[in-house]
């Protein structure tokens, strides 16, 4: 995408921005992967996501479903991105059943770079295996969290020197 067409949550929010119903709506298929296919329906791959499940998730009317779909349809910089989007599965609430250890790191400045990068090297050079990595996005939320599955627990020095890093605002674990 040149930079003109290139889209950022704020601007697919602002397009929705005389509807906030709408707007309820765009925000699900965001944070849960959800495309649009050509027929207007709400999928998760090939699996049809009724939209009057969705109506009640976000508690609006079914035909604001049908609305928001059919401007994203219209639109084609909104069609490239719903018909484009996909989930993926997060291992965080099985890790207990897998015997995974989940560390969560709250940072302060998600924007700030290599935060990811940092984590997964101090966690590397102990030889600790990472399952998983998974990131909020600071346009969805206003702590953005950075999560890591692990083969095995972080030991509590490592824990320290993660926590004692200038980006980490608090660590828990799971």
């Amino acid at each position: 995408m040149t930079a003109d067409q290139s889209a950022s949550f704020e601007a697919i929010m602002e397009k929705f921005e005389d509807s906030p119903s709408q707007q309820r709506v765009i925000r699900l298929l965001l944070e849960r992967g959800f495309s649009v296919n050509d027929d207007g329906r709400v999928v998760s791959g090939g699996i049809e996501i009724p939209n009057t499940g969705i109506a009640r998730e976000v508690d609006v009317d079914r035909r604001v479903v049908d609305a928001t779909t059919d401007a994203i349809l219209e639109d084609p910089q909104l069609r490239r991105i719903f018909q484009n989007i996909s989930a993926i599965p997060s291992l965080m609430d099985l890790a207990p059943v897998l015997d995974l250890a989940v560390m969560t790191v709250a940072v302060r400045e998600a924007e700030e770079s290599g935060i990811v990068a940092t984590v997964t090297e101090l966690l590397a050079d102990r030889d600790i295996s990472i399952r998983q990595v998974i990131t909020e996005d600071p346009e969805f939320t206003d702590q953005p969290r950075l999560y890591v599955i692990t083969d095995d627990a972080v030991p509590g020095d490592l824990l320290n020197e993660i926590r004692e890093l200038a980006f980490v605002h608090k660590i828990e674990l799971q």
